[in-house]
């Protein structure tokens, strides 16, 4: 890889960790490559995207970002074979590689970044697949909001119910 060459992909690999609030740190070594396209293809259709990196390249790309971010934290985990699962929805790649892992022993969590937090470890995986999207904490809000309303409502309906039925009582007394 020429020098040209690795600052392009530093480049790439920078825009990526500064868009993306969720990413994953996996190891797929010793899949075939079947099993790669397999797992890239199931990425994909779940808007997870698959890259692998030279690990040299992802630490260059994460220090020259704020050092806020805590990016340094992942730099030990950054040894070995290094795939990693960029998304916009924090739970996703956590549950690809548990579902892939139903018939393979990889990939392997080695770390994950959710939104400045980080998870070192493949322990992680189930906690890490178990999390809610935006999309469902958002929807769940919004329900437990509704359902002070729902009664409010149900209890004025129920009240004018009762008034209709108190006038019609009155107007039958008042016929007889």
């Amino acid at each position: 890889m020429t020098r040209t060459e690795k600052e392009k992909a530093i480049k790439v690999l920078k825009k990526k960790f500064k868009k993306n609030d969720f990413f994953y740190l996996t190891d797929s070594s010793e899949l075939s490559v079947e099993e790669v396209n397999s797992l890239r293809r199931k990425c994909f259709e779940k808007g997870v995207e698959m890259k692998v990196v030279k690990n040299t390249l992802a630490i260059k790309a994460m220090q020259s970002l704020a050092a806020d971010r805590g990016f340094d934290k992942l730099y030990e985990a950054l040894k070995g074979p290094t795939a990693i699962m960029f998304t916009e929805t924090a739970n996703e790649p956590a549950k690809i590689i548990k579902d892939f892992r139903k018939g393979h022993e990889k990939p392997v969590l080695k770390a994950a970044y959710i939104d400045s937090d980080i998870f070192i470890g493949d322990e992680h995986v189930d906690t890490l697949a178990s999390l809610k999207s935006k999309e469902e904490v958002i929807g769940e809000i919004i329900s437990l909001l509704e359902s002070p309303i729902k009664s409010v409502i149900g209890a004025l309906d129920a009240g004018s119910t009762i008034a209709n039925l108190l006038s019609a009582l009155e107007d039958r007394a008042e016929a007889s």
